[in-house]
Formats: C-alpha cells, structure tokens, sequence
C-alpha cells in the first residue's frame, strides 16, 4: 500500500508536532484536589461509585502492585479519576471485589499507561474494561522516542511528574501521605495526556491504527500459562546438562513454594543468582552450599535444609526423569541458526525484515507496532504457497495482525518473498 511521505512529519528538533519539549517546565507536586483519603469500606465505596457515576467523560485507571516485594501481581492500590467526580483512591485488600465501580464505569473510556500491565491485576478485582485508550502504546504508534508516562507527560504536558515512589512497597498498611499523593498525581493528568497524544495521533492520520490496537488490547485473553517457567531464571544459559538443569527446576520450585507461603517476592527468598550457583556446584553437605554465593545472608539460610533438599533430589532423579536440554521449539528455530539449515528462508528473512524495517522507518514506527517479530519469521520460515497477495495476506491474519497493519505490510512482505524467489 503507497504511504504517504507526510505521515508522522517531525518538527525540526525529530519530536512529533504538538510536543511541550521547548516549554518551561512545570512540576507536579500536589493533586489539585488535595490527595484523597483511602476507601476501605463499603460506604465509601458505594460514595465512590455514587460519584463516578455522575461525572464525565473518560476514566483515568492506574494500580500499584508490590510485585518486588510481595508474591505474584495484585493489585494493593487502584486510582480512578473522572471530570466531576474527582479522585478516588480504593484499597482492594480490604474491598477485594470493585466489580460494582467496574459496572458504573463499563460505558466509559478506561485511559491507562501500558495497559497490558495494569489489566491482569485490575480483573482480579472486578475491573474489566470495554473500551481503552493506551496512552503508552498511542505514544509508540505516534513515535515518540520515549514512552514511559513521566517522559510523555513531560514532552506533551511541559509537567514534571514525580517518579520516585514507584518501586515502593504498595502493601505497606497504612500507605504513608507521600505515596498516596504520588497515587493520585498518576491519574491527575492521565485524560489531559489522551487528549494530547489522540491529537498527534489524528494529525499523523493514525487515530484509525490505535483504534484497532486498543480493542485488541482490551479483548485479549489472559496470557496461557507458561510451560516450564523455571526456565525463565536469570542466568540460566550458563546450566549446561540436564542433571543441573534438574536442580534449577527443584530449587526454582521450592522457592516458589515458600515465596507463595509467605507472601514475598520470590527474588526476595532466593536470588536467581544463588539457584544457579547451587546447580553448577553441586555441594555434597549443608556447609558446601551455605559458602556459595547467595547463601550467607540470614533469608536464604533459614531454608538451607530445603535448598539442600531440593539439590538431593535432583540429583537422585533418574536419567529418564531429567528435563531436556530445550523445550521442543514452537514455530521457527531461532533465526541465528537459519544460514546455516536453510540458506532459502534466510534470506526470505533478511529481505522481509528489511520491508518492515523500511516501511516502520518511513511511518515514524516501532518495528515491532508494524508487525510483530514472530509473525515475520513465521512467514519468511513457511510462507504459503503461491505467496501472493491474498496468500500474505490470509497468513498475516491468521498469525494475529490487525487490518490496519496487514494493509500496510502485505505487498512490501510479498514483493520481499518474490525477490528471494527469483535470486
């Protein structure tokens, strides 16, 4: 499809137009409304339902997890503000079903920033969007170069927001004033920010794509449950047979026992660092495995008998028992060993990455908001045959893309498997 070269046009600093960047700078200390008291009953809950009710246009969503401090990704604070209603601050440990604020809400807009990491904690709670605006991935489509909502609100807004309590620990009772105001300062400027960012977005002729994208944002299911997730431990690439491999998984699954019993961060009971040190050693006794690294700190010694455990039982497992090496690949083998099994869909490779990588440079987009990573590979390892348009395109689909990237993408992706078919 022929883009239009004006698409996207920077100003002359590279930033698209309608940026703060040359402003003076304003920064963001308090709500304009004071910092809200927390609500942790069902009266004020059902104020804060009365109150969003009555109000106006979208609705800024934020949460705050304790996902380094406390185990898995709930929620231990959300932030809702709307125009007449104001800002609510609800503390879903002591109202653990908002289902009700999420049906007073349901018609209306969510705003979020990255959206797809606030979603699966907030359905936890009862908080289901129809509908979302994405100010995070509106800010990739737009191109920015920076899309963090401390970056974006600075460059579109000319605001300073404070960032430091972002790490802190959300589950902490009562929440202290400073947290609680940096809480609601996150959803002060989030509807002011949609509306900047859905103006660029509209003047670079991409309010259609982010449309598109929203909604797939918004009726994504939740992500399928990881196979052999003890294979994501840090540092894993250094365990190189599978009896040490048998010992990351049973000293991973033993953290991961202890960590949901006692509510921490796994990370916080054992370091991946000291898993895989404790796989490669193989001590023969407790006093071997408290002298590695990782295993002298008060934390990790109070389960020293576990740890050792674990590494007994890897270590009597039989060979059949063992975990491969790698997972049976799904899809294309990693792209680094292609030149080598099969020259053909290399190059079928590098020429489809450089149309996309051509056509996003031209559009002022990511790589991957054109069209994602795997489903390039998946076309350039097995692409249909005959590969024409309607072939292209039919794949593309069915591997996840939006029509709004399938019209754009199709005919540079079948021009680029034509040029490797006759070479």
């Amino acid at each position: 499809m022929p883009v239009d070269d004006e698409v996207n046009a920077p100003d002359a600093t590279g930033v698209p137009s309608g940026s703060a960047a040359q402003a003076e700078l304003i920064r963001l200390d308090h709500p304009r409304d004071g910092v809200p008291p927390v609500v942790a009953d069902i009266a004020g809950l059902e104020r804060t339902i009365a109150s969003l009710s009555a109000g106006s246009g979208p609705v800024a969503v934020d949460a705050e997890r304790a996902s380094g401090h406390r185990y898995g990704q709930r929620a231990f604070l959300v932030q809702l503000r709307r125009d007449g209603a104001g800002t609510a601050l609800l503390d879903p440990v002591a109202l653990p079903d908002l289902s009700a604020v999420g049906a007073a809400i349901a018609d209306t807009e969510w705003v979020l920033h990255a959206a797809s990491q606030d979603l699966p904690c907030l359905a936890e709670v009862g908080l289901v969007p129809r509908q979302v605006f994405d100010t995070e991935l509106a800010g990739r489509l737009a191109g920015f170069p920076r899309v963090g909502l401390a970056a974006m609100v600075e460059e579109l807004l000319g605001l300073v927001l404070a960032k430091e309590h972002s790490a802190v620990d959300w589950s902490t009772r009562p929440l202290p004033e400073p947290w609680l105001r940096y809480a609601a300062l996150d959803v002060e400027v989030l509807v002011d920010l949609r509306d900047a960012v859905a103006a660029e977005l509209a003047r670079q002729g991409k309010l259609d794509w982010a449309a598109e994208e929203f909604a797939a944002v918004a009726s994504a299911p939740p992500p399928p449950a990881r196979v052999d997730p003890w294979r994501r431990t840090s540092g894993l690439h250094r365990v190189r047979d599978r009896r040490r491999l048998a010992a990351v998984r049973e000293l991973w699954t033993e953290r991961e026992s202890i960590a949901r019993e006692r509510d921490l961060s796994p990370g916080r009971v054992l370091p991946d660092s000291a898993i895989v040190e404790a796989a490669l050693a193989q001590p023969a006794s407790l006093t071997a495995l408290a002298g590695l690294p990782g295993f002298t700190g008060r934390g990790s010694r109070r389960y020293l008998r576990q740890w050792f455990s674990a590494l007994e039982r890897a270590a009597g497992l039989a060979d059949a028992d063992l975990p491969p090496q790698h997972l049976p690949a799904e899809g294309p083998p990693p792209a680094r060993v292609w030149s080598d099994r099969d020259p053909v869909a290399a190059a079928r490779l590098a020429a489809c990455r450089a149309a996309v990588t051509e056509l996003a440079g031209r559009l002022s987009l990511p790589v991957e908001n054109l069209l994602s990573p795997d489903a390039v590979r998946r076309l350039a390892w097995s692409p249909p045959q005959p590969a024409d348009l309607d072939a292209v395109t039919a794949f593309l689909r069915r591997h996840g893309a939006r029509p709004w990237q399938v019209s754009l993408v199709a005919e540079s992706l079948t021009a680029a498997l034509a040029s490797t078919a006759s070479s």
